[in-house]
């Protein structure tokens, strides 16, 4: 028989060949259907999951809104507080001074920026008109656009593009006139959570049962308290730089309540994104109104400009990118989010939030992969 004879060949069946078993185990078996059926039995799951939290916190904002709100400032008012404690004053009255600290600033914030608002809000038609003759050298340009359209037998009047709708006037000014309500719901839960937050952060430690699950916890919230608490006091004193150097600017160009205008540039800074866009536009419309010329008009914008690019790309990423390294896309589709369900005040709390749901999902889920080589 050929299979007896020392020189004859074997022929192994296919599946059983060395390369074969070699991709089989590289690639592992196939998943069965009823493993895909669960697969995607669960993947619509967290899906439906997903969509369910959403409304739920659009659909209770005015409840959330201000909670998670408390919760975020309270977070960095409760470093002072435990700073105060140290010093051997009462948790409570520790509290207490840091909010009214924090209260004090706000409310000259909101003078110097309401003075400015008041005196331009009663003379919007004389500076619409004064607005409308700075802008008398675009009238040349216009008219040949205008002439070019005739050429070509486009009628001008069609052409014209609409205005765009102004949708977030609304959203803006219900978060700056809040309710009563939300306003004591946000100030108790401040005071409540700075004045008791040591108690509640031991109780919510000792719920899980192992040792295990305490340290990740107790890992989890010192990360918190750490990274969340310097993002929101290294933003501010960059902010009050930013303030600064806009008060500084309205001062040396000429522009009128130059206090009032750092201040407005300093609380915008915290939205990002949209936050300077809106400032460099006042800036702008103010600067054209008051200068003599329209490149006097011109320069407190541009100044405002080139000291926001500066600290957009260098300032900030070099200050809190020691801390935390936080992906552009990330912010900015965070950014987007919080601000459509939230308004102004998501995205105020869109960088925060952000930062506390990577700390979360670092300590649950670590990434184990390992680097990737540059090239």
């Amino acid at each position: 028989m050929d299979a007896a004879r020392p020189g004859a060949s074997r022929v192994l069946p296919e599946n059983r060949s060395p390369r074969n078993r070699a991709v089989q185990s590289d690639e592992g078996p196939a998943p069965s259907p009823r493993a895909r059926r669960a697969d995607a039995i669960v993947l619509c799951l967290a899906g439906l999951l997903i969509i369910a939290i959403v409304a739920v916190l659009y659909l209770t904002r005015t409840l959330l809104m201000p909670i998670v709100t408390a919760f975020v400032i309270g977070t960095m008012l409760s470093a002072g507080a435990g700073f105060l404690a140290r010093f051997r004053v009462p948790r409570a009255l520790s509290a207490l001074l840091m909010i009214g600290i924090s209260g004090a600033a706000v409310a000259t914030i909101v003078a110097l920026i309401s003075a400015p608002l008041l005196e331009w809000g009663t003379r919007l038609p004389e500076l619409g008109h004064q607005f409308r003759e700075k802008l008398h050298v675009f009238d040349r340009p216009l008219a040949l656009w205008h002439r070019l359209q005739e050429l070509f037998g486009i009628d001008p009047a069609s052409a014209a593009l609409p205005l765009p709708r102004i949708e977030w006037v609304q959203p803006t000014l219900e978060f700056l006139s809040p309710t009563f309500t939300e306003l004591l719901l946000f100030f108790v839960t401040l005071i409540l959570f700075v004045a008791s937050w040591p108690d509640l952060r031991r109780s919510l430690i000792m719920t899980f049962p192992t040792r295990q699950d305490r340290l990740r916890v107790l890992r989890i919230l010192n990360a918190i308290e750490q990274h969340l608490g310097s993002y929101l006091l290294t933003v501010t004193l960059i902010n009050f730089g930013i303030g600064i150097a806009t008060g500084l600017i309205g001062a040396l160009t000429g522009l009128p309540n130059p206090a009032g205008l750092g201040a407005l540039a300093a609380t915008l800074n915290y939205i990002p994104l949209i936050g300077p866009a809106v400032m460099f536009i006042i800036l702008l419309a103010v600067g054209v109104v008051t200068a003599s010329t329209l490149g006097l008009g011109l320069l407190p914008p541009l100044l405002f400009a080139a000291v926001s690019f500066v600290e957009g790309h260098f300032v900030t990423p070099m200050i809190i990118g020691r801390r935390l390294s936080l992906n552009a896309l990330a912010v900015f589709v965070a950014f987007a989010f919080w601000t459509w369900l939230w308004g102004p005040m998501g995205a105020f709390l869109s960088s925060p939030l952000l930062i506390v749901a990577l700390i979360v999902k670092e300590h649950l889920a670590p990434s184990r992969e390992p680097q990737l080589p540059p090239g």
